[in-house]
């Protein structure tokens, strides 16, 4: 099975050195998304830029109910009212440990929350994975290096990840609380390709959609793994998408703009940008945390 897709369009014309943590709140129907590196968490409001800013990195995010959102931050969990710009701790991560930050992340259908961190060097093994659910933080692996591809199958009982160097994206097998059991295994192996994955979103048919980092694209994939059809985007270094719109019909991209040379930046001016593409595929309404 593809899908029909329309040509890209600019959701945004912000250029964000990283763009990561794509959410379309299911109550609210507005997309919201983060700059990492700006510290910023974003939105808009018709032609309004709206944005919240923080005082340490933030990249992933997940609603709780139509006016907080639970913000992964260098050091912790934030409740943020998105009207008073309110701000509450829910809990620590990794505040023992200055040199990581949170990267890829996504409520599951239990009301957890998954988030993965990384080095802010990108060294080797100093990552991990984690799941908060009603208070509890319980971190589900350790070594890892650049998590991301966290995302849920519509039949609730999968999770997917990626250790994105490693090429290959992984399926868990989840209990009826949400809590990952046996082992995680290989899903789709990406080795011996150029293709690397970062974030990702499954639809109501249970397809995963994979930005691929560096490729400029999204790639889609049945629930067998098999390729469907990929997207191809004006920004090199896509990274998170996210289904949503009035019929969540939309796919939303996020990109960045990091460590790209000057003459590329200067020679397309969508790096960075988050897009919006049609398509008659139809996403799952995103999940909400329960705290």
């Amino acid at each position: 099975m593809t899908y029909r897709t329309g040509q890209p369009e600019i959701h945004d014309t912000t250029r964000c050195l990283l763009g990561e943590g794509a959410l379309w709140h299911p109550e609210r129907e507005q997309l919201f998304w983060c700059d990492i590196l700006s510290s910023r968490v974003l939105s808009r409001a018709g032609d309004e830029l709206l944005s919240w800013n923080f005082e340490s990195y933030v990249s992933t995010l997940a609603w709780v109910d139509r006016t907080h959102l639970l913000v992964a931050t260098r050091e912790d969990l934030t409740l943020l009212d998105i009207e008073t710009d309110a701000r509450e701790t829910i809990c620590p991560l990794e505040a023992d440990m200055p040199d990581n930050r949170p990267n890829d992340g996504r409520a599951d259908p239990a009301g957890g929350f998954w988030i993965s961190t990384m080095g802010l060097d990108k060294s080797v093994g100093t990552g991990s994975l984690y799941r908060y659910h009603r208070g509890e933080l319980r971190r589900l692996k350790g070594g890892m290096s650049i998590g991301n591809a966290i995302c849920f199958s519509p039949d609730r009982d999968r999770a997917y990840f990626t250790d994105t160097p490693t090429q290959m994206i992984m399926t868990w097998r989840l209990g009826d609380d949400g809590w990952p059991e046996d082992k995680p295994e290989t899903w789709l192996d990406l080795r011996g390709t150029p293709y690397f994955p970062d974030g990702a979103v499954c639809d109501s048919d249970g397809n995963l959609w994979s930005a691929q980092w560096g490729s400029g694209r999204v790639a889609c994939y049945s629930p067998q793994a098999e390729l469907l059809q990929t997207v191809e985007l004006p920004a090199s270094q896509t990274t998170c998408p996210a289904l949503g719109g009035p019929d969540l019909s939309t796919l939303f991209v996020t990109s960045a703009m990091v460590g790209l040379p000057e003459p590329e930046v200067g020679l397309e001016d969508g790096h960075g940008m988050t897009f919006a593409v049609k398509t008659d595929a139809r996403g799952q309404a995103e999940h909400r945390v329960i705290l």
